[in-house]
């Protein structure tokens, strides 16, 4: 008869609504978990801006910019700043406290910060022209790419601190930075002088792309 409805239907109903009724419940606990991962995130690299900048400037001319910096290489220090293949006074003991999913968390989300300019002079001509002698020499470009901007786990060098980029050019020409062993063969074939023209070039870098 009309307006009755059979057991089955109404069973087929029942179940119908109780599945619409679990999906958005897991939608809902889903959104929930993603909010509390965002905060999480978030409450991380508001430590993280104690020496990197409240706007990604750097607080100590010694610490690297961070914001816009490439995904994978932002990973893969901070991994091996946990495992102790990078060492760091500073960085080893907050890189203990995370776990992989943190890291890469971390590092998708500074990598979609915009990247700050810190205003830093461009390179006079002749460091300029060094610059692109010890480039052509040893091929920095090749991994770092076109106007230094980085790609993947190359890191960007475009704009970076200027004694941040001499420093670390350094530790990987005497060995104290060991993480990559082939910029260490690379920084060994150039000079003193070479890496600070190098770094007062990069550091001066600064292109359209932000």
């Amino acid at each position: 008869m009309i307006g009755i409805v059979r057991a089955p239907a109404r069973r087929r109903l029942e179940f119908v609504a109780l599945a619409g009724f679990a999906a958005m419940t897991l939608l809902a606990a889903a959104a929930a978990r993603a909010q509390d991962a965002a905060k999480d995130v978030a409450d991380k690299a508001q430590f993280c801006a104690g020496c990197h900048g409240e706007k990604g400037v750097p607080i100590d001319a010694n610490t690297p910019v961070i914001w816009g910096q490439q995904t994978g290489y932002l990973y893969l220090q901070l991994r091996d700043l946990k495992s102790g293949a990078r060492k760091s006074e500073i960085m080893s003991p907050v890189a203990q406290t995370l776990e992989r999913d943190d890291m890469l968390a971390l590092a998708e989300f500074f990598s979609k910060k915009p990247w700050p300019d810190l205003g830093q002079p461009a390179a006079p001509a002749d460091a300029a022209a060094q610059a692109a002698r010890v480039n052509n020499s040893i091929g920095c470009t090749g991994c770092h790419q076109g106007e230094y901007q980085g790609d993947g786990t190359q890191p960007r060098l475009a704009g970076q601190r200027r004694e941040y980029l001499e420093r670390s050019m350094l530790a990987f020409r005497d060995g104290t930075r060991g993480n990559n062993p082939g910029m260490s063969d690379l920084m060994k074939a150039a000079s003193k002088q070479d890496i600070a023209a190098m770094a007062q070039y990069l550091a001066g870098a600064l292109t359209a792309r932000q």
